[in-house]
């Protein structure tokens, strides 16, 4: 006979999802109403709002998509990318090959900049393609490369878009609440996100957010998008309708109930505080680290806060480690991704999991499990040296 699912507790310390605050799980199980309901319009229009302050913008086609980030990703390139045009993609990590796989499927022609995994995007390479390449019409970044821990000057490359009369279009599924970002003031043209890193809500939506020069090039495209579900020219009249709004499709109501929690909960931090305290317990697990005999794969320029790409010893069995993390500590941490697994482990600080009792409790159970393998750290050193930073 099948019972009723109880998950393990665990602490999740890998590149996502992280742990849930205990407000967004209480906001998920509130009773659900209809999606045409009144009081669900005044909440979507509250999310709405707060959307837009946490990422200081007013684009009023603002919006969580009702699926995770990999169909945030598919709304943006769906709707802005047609066929025989040409995108500029910066690849650093598996999240780059994922949008020049978006624009192949819509048509369109990628023009590389490839970098290596582990380094943030050239722009100077960025440039070079956009003076060679004048019949872009975008450049597409990842600013936070979940695959790699590194973060890549996205200001820049904005600018450069514009400079060039292209779109910009960046990936901030795991920036957004752990690093600065700005879509008004870089002059962002379109960004997708994701609920599950940073702003630690359930996975499973992924908020949007289009300028007005994007927006126009929705409008005056001259091919119905190819996704029914994902066509902003019908999602807008569910989003923007008002008071009476268009039926467009059955929203995740429970899940927005949780992601406006999650909102108001880094609205009341501050995204500014959000970003000094991912920087805080980066220094304090990283010293600890760096104290056990173990570094980072990232340079420090690149490094993010919330994703540490941390190099496995000599002669250790990575996969190993994260099993007796998992199965002795409740402890889950990432591997590497592509041509870095076996050799790295990501390990996340995001949004409600990034405090110091979590980076105290990494270090101690990464401490033993190294300990008993004789893997050659230096035991009793990493937990004085990550409370040297939170004293200092």
């Amino acid at each position: 006979m099948t019972n009723t699912f109880h998950p393990p507790q665990r602490t999740l310390m890998g590149p996502g999802p992280s742990d849930v605050s205990p407000r967004v799980l209480s906001a998920l199980s509130r009773p659900t109403i209809g999606h045409l309901d009144p009081a669900f319009i005044g909440l979507m229009d509250e999310i709405k709002s707060l959307l837009q302050d946490l990422l200081f913008t007013s684009n009023p086609l603002t919006l969580p998509v009702s699926a995770p980030g990999s169909a945030g990703m598919e709304t943006v390139f769906a709707n802005l990318i047609e066929p025989g045009e040409t995108v500029i993609i910066c690849q650093n990590g598996v999240f780059g090959g994922r949008m020049k796989e978006n624009v192949e499927r819509m048509g369109g022609v990628c023009v590389a900049v490839e970098e290596e995994w582990g380094k943030a995007v050239d722009t100077a390479q960025v440039a070079e393609a956009l003076a060679a390449h004048p019949e872009a019409i975008a450049v597409a970044v990842v600013h936070a490369e979940t695959s790699t821990g590194a973060c890549s000057d996205v200001k820049e490359i904005a600018r450069l878009a514009r400079q060039h009369g292209c779109l910009s279009i960046v990936d901030a599924v795991t920036s957004f609440g752990g690093v600065e970002l700005r879509v008004d003031d870089w002059q962002i043209d379109a960004l997708y996100t994701g609920t599950q890193k940073c702003l630690s809500c359930v996975p499973g939506l992924s908020p949007v957010t289009f300028s007005s020069r994007a927006v126009e090039k929705i409008r005056e495209r001259r091919r119905p998008v190819q996704s029914w579900f994902l066509d902003l020219n019908l999602v807008m009249a569910y989003w923007e309708g008002g008071v009476q709004r268009s039926y467009h499709h059955t929203a995740p109501v429970n899940s927005l109930y949780a992601l406006h929690e999650a909102l108001l909960i880094l609205q009341e931090e501050g995204p500014e505080k959000a970003w000094q305290r991912h920087a805080l317990h980066h220094g304090a697990l990283l010293a600890g680290l760096e104290a056990m005999g173990l570094s980072l794969a990232v340079a420090p320029a690149a490094r993010l806060p919330q994703l540490n790409m941390v190099r496995v010893p000599e002669g250790i069995d990575e996969a190993v480690v994260r099993k007796l993390l998992l199965d002795d500590w409740q402890l889950e941490i990432g591997a590497g991704l592509g041509s870095l697994a076996g050799r790295v482990w990501r390990v996340g600080l995001m949004g409600h999991a990034c405090n110091r009792r979590n980076v105290l409790y990494c270090l101690a159970a990464l401490e033993s499990v190294l300990v008993a393998m004789d893997s050659g750290i230096h035991a009793g050193r990493a937990i004085p040296a990550a409370r040297a930073v939170y004293e200092g």
